[in-house]
């Protein structure tokens, strides 16, 4: 595979990402002390594909656009979003057990979002406790990331070692073409 195929693959793939991230985000209670945001267990994503760095970032920064919270959800919530994504990434890189990979790779999200969320909720004039929101934000956060994330990881973890090219991570299309046993 041509490295301008590589790159379309990847800028679609990050596309595909931030659409499901603004379809999966509109029509819950998204912005809310307790948010509904089935959306976040898309941040299992950089495990497997850079791409879903910018992916995850651009799919937040939209959806906060019409945010009551206004510029400070546009900047610090999808900064949240952004530095999970990297740290998430970087895990999915360090890490080569499967298992604790998973288990680690949720927690950016879920600690990015517990600290900044209810940061932006006191910036834009909210009366509630950061610490309180801090809190709710942690298990709200940790619940989408992990229940609905870890089934997600599997699932891609399954269909890459059944071959799926649509879904494999650019780094394995080469070594595949040149050793289809893997």
């Amino acid at each position: 595979m041509t490295k301008r195929k590589i790159a379309i693959l990847m800028t679609c793939r990050a596309g595909i990402i931030a659409a499901l991230y603004v379809a999966l985000t509109f029509g819950q209670f998204a912005f809310r002390p307790f948010q509904i945001r089935h959306s976040e267990a898309l941040t299992i994503l950089p495990l497997f594909y850079p791409e879903a760095i910018a992916g995850l970032y651009v799919g937040c920064l939209l959806v906060n656009i019409i945010s009551a919270y206004g510029i400070y959800d546009i900047l610090l919530g999808s900064l949240a979003t952004l530095l999970a994504a990297a740290v998430t990434y970087a895990i999915g890189r360090l890490i080569k057990n499967k298992p604790l990979k998973i288990a680690l790779g949720g927690i950016p999200p879920v600690l990015f979002n517990a600290f900044l969320v209810p940061a932006i909720w006191v910036l834009a004039g909210s009366e509630i406790a950061y610490w309180l929101e801090f809190a709710i934000m942690l298990l709200n956060e940790s619940i989408w990331v992990y229940a609905l994330g870890v089934p997600l990881y599997i699932t891609f973890d399954r269909l890459i070692k059944k071959g799926g090219k649509g879904i494999m991570p650019y780094s394995l299309i080469g070594d595949r073409q040149k050793n289809p046993n893997l």
